[in-house]
């Protein structure tokens, strides 16, 4: 069985005719216009795949990416565009790219992988589980806002830099620069929709749909509570449909809202996550829990467990699940094991760390 490995960059167009045709053979597009930053040259060595008499039968990509948060920043890696031909599926193939894909994350120090897969119990194999929390707020009838004075525009060509001020004002997401936001404006079926004050300052923006997907979901927004609302309804109002907000569940603030403007409310999880190197991981909290004045705070992991707890209770297990989800949620500590109220206390006060991943992050 041949080895998963990079592509040449004399390969590229053959492994790109291959993804097309595998998973875009309806579209009038190409993979590459889709996840421009992930197929880019730059990123040719997080590419793999796996070549059989000339012919590419199995593919996976990585993204490196940085998420900053109020915690510390960590390093995330992103998989997708995970498939193998039909003819040679399981043989195997699938399973080799992926664990290769895991493998040079954890070389580059990723702290954690993510995914989005609807097989969970394929990717469980590789220590994948779900976690992390992602709160859907959906606008089925039309609601009015207090906010007045705002133009409205439906147009992808805005200023980069704009955009990018008021990205940047969220406590947690990917590093982006102007760049990055300007190719992911050109990703096909991408609507841009902004809110402007009378001194053409941009004051909110929407992004709904990706290509193939997330039609009617809006997966990247900025600006405040009031003013994004007040976009959400004019968008509403545009599409005469029902739309959907994707927002990260500590975005407290605008699901009370949203819930006051009638939305319905589903919870979900962030992805499929698996730890990879614990001991930066665990770094990066207990030097946070110990900002938050818990000195005795404990998150090991050796050859045998994970540790989590402080100097008057300690909680061991074996399973990645448990710690992960502990992690990053969506699990609160009770539900792991009866702690007594101290190391409740202590735990939840640290745990769920906020995680997040914005709609144009995804690979």
């Amino acid at each position: 069985m041949s080895q998963p490995r990079a592509p040449f960059n004399s390969e590229m167009d053959k492994v790109i005719d291959f993804l097309n045709h595998s998973l875009r053979s309806s579209e009038g597009w190409s993979i590459t216009a889709e996840y421009p930053l992930a197929f880019d040259p730059s990123n040719l060595h997080n590419i793999r795949i796996i070549e059989e008499n000339g012919q590419i039968i199995s593919h996976a990509v990585l993204k490196n990416l940085l998420i900053k948060t109020p915690i510390a920043i960590f390093r995330v890696a992103a998989i997708g565009n995970v498939v193998t031909a039909p003819e040679f599926r399981n043989k195997g193939y699938s399973q080799k790219v992926i664990k290769d894909c895991l493998q040079i994350a954890t070389e580059q120090g990723a702290d954690i992988a993510i995914l989005w897969t609807n097989i969970y119990d394929f990717y469980r194999k590789f220590g994948f589980e779900l976690a992390g929390s992602e709160t859907a707020l959906i606008f089925n009838q039309p609601f009015d806002t207090e906010v007045k004075g705002l133009k409205y525009l439906q147009s992808n060509k805005v200023d980069p830099q704009s955009i990018l001020r008021l990205y940047s004002q969220h406590a947690v997401g990917s590093i982006r620069n102007a760049a990055d936001i300007s190719r992911y404006l050109q990703i096909p079926k991408v609507q841009l929709y902004t809110a402007w004050d009378q001194n053409n300052q941009l004051q909110a923006y929407a992004v709904e749909g990706r290509g193939a997907d997330l039609t009617n979901y809006i997966h990247e927004w900025g600006g405040s509570v009031s003013k994004l609302l007040a976009l959400v309804s004019e968008i509403q109002k545009q599409k005469n449909d029902s739309i959907t907000i994707i927002t990260p569940s500590h975005s407290a603030n605008l699901i009370r809202k949203a819930k006051e403007k009638g939305a319905l409310v589903n919870e979900g999880y962030l992805g499929m996550i698996k730890l990879l190197n614990t001991k930066n991981l665990f770094f990066k909290i207990r030097r946070y829990a110990r900002f938050l004045g818990q000195e005795d705070f404990i998150l090991e992991h050796n050859e045998h467990d994970y540790i989590v707890g402080h100097s008057g209770h300690i909680f061991r297990t074996t399973s990645e699940k448990d710690i992960t989800q502990l992690i990053f949620g969506p699990h609160k500590a009770t539900q792991l094991q009866s702690f007594d109220i101290e190391t409740t206390q202590i735990l939840e006060k640290i745990f769920p760390i906020p995680m997040w991943l914005w709609g144009w992050d995804s690979v």
